[in-house]
């Protein structure tokens, strides 16, 4: 098989009715198959697959593993040259899969490569998770050209050229299969959020590179497991960014980095706590406490990912700071951090 498109499934039997006819549709290629993963969902999910889209291989696994590890355990199941990561809530366009394919085949160094994200509700802008290609500041904030943190651009063609990103989205990411089980897939102790940017950090750092493709576009809902507001969803993210980048930082940085983002982690917890989120804010230091639990974890993942890296370089990282430029000097778009990786 050349390409499995494999959604990871959970209780999202309306998405597939809504979003699978366009997949099929639009993925009907030689050697292409499109591969529902049910992580131990509890509606109707499998009927609606097995009876309404029979095309589509159905695979069914024992338990809800979350994000990460549901993707590890899946693919472990699926033989081909190509994987695409795919969230039920994407819905695809005609031609969207070809670029992909043709990007990946033309360069072997290519690790992953992502689609332009654009908004499902609002087609004419950038959807959150992923817009046109992933990045991170020095302090290990995410951010994507079309979205700096909470604010999403109009797509008016500003990012219509391809080009090397540090992160793509796992909304919708190419991942060759050969690097995928060279890295052991996804972290499994991430369970959701930030995972796909560990992998891609662990690609860069093994001498891969991830791309942004222009020419292949899709709409994502987005927020369709938590919403962005969603206590849960904060404690992730904010524990995962510490795994993330305790992780895969240089020696030399990973002190002063570390306790700089753990610093800004306690403003925004404040500032949690002064605008009434409570539920947020315990969640912060939640986050911290889980970090420590697993250090010892991580440090054995540590040592092993530094004896494995072939480069810790890359112009991809913003050596600015994102929270600085947004809130201190009203940089609210890509273009205005003038910077170009």
């Amino acid at each position: 098989m050349k390409v499995s498109v494999v959604i990871l499934n959970w209780n999202g039997q309306d998405f597939l009715r809504q979003y699978l006819p366009l997949l099929v549709k639009y993925s009907n290629l030689p050697e292409v198959e499109v591969v529902v993963a049910d992580n131990g969902s509890t509606d109707n999910s499998r009927e609606v697959v097995e009876q309404e889209f029979p095309s589509v291989r159905y695979l069914q696994l024992d338990e809800n593993y979350g994000f990460a590890e549901g993707y590890n355990q899946a693919l472990k199941q699926i033989e081909a040259e190509y994987y695409l990561l795919l969230n039920s809530d994407v819905e695809v366009t005609e031609n969207w899969l070809e670029p992909l394919i043709e990007m990946m085949d033309a360069d072997s160094s290519i690790g992953a490569c992502q689609p332009k994200i654009l908004q499902t509700e609002k087609p004419e802008y950038f959807e959150y998770a992923g817009a046109a290609g992933g990045f991170i500041d020095r302090f290990g904030y995410p951010f994507c050209r079309g979205r700096l943190l909470d604010v999403v651009e109009k797509d008016e063609g500003q990012y219509n050229e391809s080009g090397e990103i540090f992160w793509g989205t796992g909304a919708c990411l190419m991942v060759r299969s050969s690097v995928w089980k060279e890295l052991e897939g996804l972290d499994a102790h991430f369970w959701a959020h930030m995972e796909e940017i560990d992998l891609c950090w662990r690609m860069k750092n093994r001498g891969y590179k991830i791309f942004y493709n222009h020419q292949s576009t899709v709409h994502h809902v987005g927020g369709g497991s938590l919403s962005y507001g969603n206590p849960r969803k904060i404690y992730l993210n904010f524990r995962n960014n510490l795994f993330l980048l305790y992780k895969n930082l240089p020696p030399v940085l990973l002190a002063p980095v570390l306790v700089s983002r753990m610093l800004l982690d306690g403003v925004a917890a404040v500032q949690f706590l002064v605008t009434g989120q409570v539920a947020a804010f315990r969640k912060v230091f939640m986050a911290h406490i889980a970090f420590y639990r697993h250090l010892s974890h991580l440090r054995k993942q540590r040592k092993q990912l530094l004896s494995q890296a072939v480069t810790q370089k890359h112009p991809q990282i913003y050596r600015g700071s994102l929270v600085w430029n947004y809130y201190a000097r009203g940089r609210k778009k890509f273009s205005e951090l003038n910077w170009k990786p």
